[in-house]
């Protein structure tokens, strides 16, 4: 009786130690979030790219434990066309969450609304294409009326139209509090200062953070 009793006692610790083992195995791969965008994504005029908003983001993340890795892919002067040019070298790693950050440039330089709008759908559906279970992300942009009203109120329109379309996240404007004021933005009045991008990071923030 105590030798069964002894076997049976070394198998149960031998299940333990193989449960032990499966449930303190290393946590899985985390997923990652790309931001695909120009100068803003970037973090240009920083002295610190970990002060943009895809580096608060990233910071935020961490502070609450989630399993997700950012990828700034941002590229400073970076227009529709130059993004959807450039996107196909940038799916060849593996994301899980898309935020797209495009357009500013475009209506500075006056290119056409419906080239925009054509440029920001391609890109959208080649990242639907490599990732169906990828979640998708539109931050809306807006410009000064000096371009003209009709102009601008086109290309401000162009953004809910895609994000309706394709059924995906918008974030209205993603300069929300900091486009026009000037102790938010730097000299050149375009770009946010580190105080200005923490604005940014809330107003990605709380359309992006029911996806994680």
């Amino acid at each position: 009786m105590v030798v069964l009793s002894s076997c049976n006692s070394a198998k149960e610790s031998e299940e333990k130690t193989e449960t032990k083992k499966e449930t303190t195995s290393p946590a899985a791969t985390k997923k990652t979030i790309v931001f695909f965008g120009n100068s803003l994504t970037a973090g240009y005029g920083l002295d610190d790219p970990s002060e943009s908003f895809s580096g608060l983001i990233q910071k935020r993340i961490d502070s609450l434990g989630l399993a997700y890795k950012v990828v700034n892919a941002g590229v400073s002067g970076e227009t529709t066309a130059g993004g959807n040019s450039r996107i196909d070298w940038l799916l060849k790693q593996h994301l899980d969450v898309f935020v797209l950050e495009l357009g500013g440039n475009d209506g500075l330089r006056g290119i056409p609304v419906a080239e925009t709008k054509k440029n920001l759908q391609a890109i959208l559906d080649k990242v639907k294409a490599k990732y169906p279970d990828a979640q998708l992300v539109l931050a809306g942009m807006q410009i000064p009326p000096n371009m003209g009203k009709t102009y601008a109120g086109e290309f401000k329109a162009v953004y809910k139209e895609i994000a309706d379309k394709n059924n995906i996240k918008l974030i209205p404007f993603l300069l929300e509090g900091v486009g026009g004021e000037a102790k938010l933005n730097q000299a050149d009045g375009i770009h946010p200062t580190a105080e200005g991008h923490r604005i940014l990071a809330e107003n990605v923030w709380v359309i992006i953070k029911d996806l994680l």
